[in-house]
């Protein structure tokens, strides 16, 4: 019987070099590139039946020349890079994977926190200079260090990972308010309460935010939403970029509006060397690593080559609409 043809168009990001891949290779003849440029992304996938994708698109005109596809997975969990309505059309199976950084996200969150609190940065920088050497002062600190303990995190987006960083939160002993489509139950938090959003960004001393990239979502936080958070404020994007319109969170920053920002997602990515947020006030920007630990990879790799072998026994799972 002849293998299945599998190949996987940019995997770099998700193994580069510390993973296997013997589990995938098990399943079939599997062809593995750590990116894929569009131009050649139809050269490559041609012929296979089983394609892995974590950002290349797979656009209607791409489906259109793939005639063998079957399945394609998506190894992530936001799958806005398929066109899902085309795949359905063509009986192509899309899988994505719903849970596997939840933790290292979360975690993500609370770095980017504690460094717009304590500016770890600019203290090192102190101490390797030799200022704090030259300085007469046992206690040498560069503005003002924030506590978390009382004060209120916002969280936009209740999901996994909205209710993952609630409960951090809850242990720093701070309030939290959240705002999400669909408010259930009350989590098992000290201090929680849902709100709309117009209250959330009011009352919140750090925002936050665990949204999708839906429809509805896209601009989300803009000049107007910017205008109603505290001065003292910060704002933390784990979620995806296209929440936020970054030319008004820059001016925001620069303006003193809030206090700081802290993102580790653009809209375009990697983002252009003029992008507003890259030389804002008090604005930290990461590339996209908050998903990234080993272990948070690993279980990304288990789930996805999971799905691959319950499609190709005809049970697939996890299977997006």
């Amino acid at each position: 019987m002849k293998a299945v043809s599998i190949v996987v168009l940019d995997g770099g990001a998700l193994n580069p070099g510390d993973l296997s891949w013997s589990a995938l290779q098990q399943l079939g003849a599997v062809e593995i590139y750590n990116d894929t440029p569009e131009n050649l992304l139809v050269e490559r996938a041609t012929g296979a039946e089983v394609v892995l994708t974590n950002k290349a698109r797979l656009r209607r005109i791409d489906l259109d020349h793939l005639p063998r596809l079957r399945y394609v997975g998506v190894v992530a969990t936001g799958y806005n890079i398929v066109d899902v309505n085309s795949a359905r059309d063509r009986g192509i199976v899309v899988t994505n994977v719903p849970d596997y950084g939840s933790d290292s996200v979360a975690q993500f969150v609370f770095a980017l926190l504690l460094e717009l609190c304590h500016n770890l940065r600019a203290h090192t920088t102190v101490t390797s200079s030799g200022e704090w050497s030259r300085s007469s002062s046992w206690s040498l600190y560069q503005g003002s260090l924030v506590e978390l303990a009382g004060l209120t995190l916002g969280i936009l987006g209740f999901g996994r990972i909205g209710r993952r960083t609630a409960q951090i939160g809850d242990a720093f002993g701070m309030k939290i308010l959240a705002s999400s489509r669909t408010a259930s139950d009350l989590p098992p938090l000290h201090s929680f309460r849902w709100v709309d959003l117009d209250t959330l960004l009011r009352e919140s001393d750090i925002v936050s935010l665990h949204a999708p990239l839906a429809p509805g979502n896209v601009g989300i936080i803009n000049k107007e939403r910017l205008r109603q958070m505290k001065s003292t404020a910060f704002l933390i994007n784990t979620s995806r970029g296209g929440l936020v319109v970054e030319r008004d969170l820059a001016e925001a920053l620069n303006q003193g509006q809030i206090a700081g920002a802290a993102l580790d997602v653009l809209n375009d990515e990697p983002p252009a060397p003029n992008n507003p947020l890259l030389s804002a006030k008090n604005c930290i920007v990461t590339p996209h690593i908050a998903w990234a630990t080993k272990q948070a990879r690993s279980r990304l790799m288990s789930i996805a080559v999971g799905n691959v072998a319950a499609f190709l026994h005809g049970h697939p799972t996890n299977v997006v609409d």
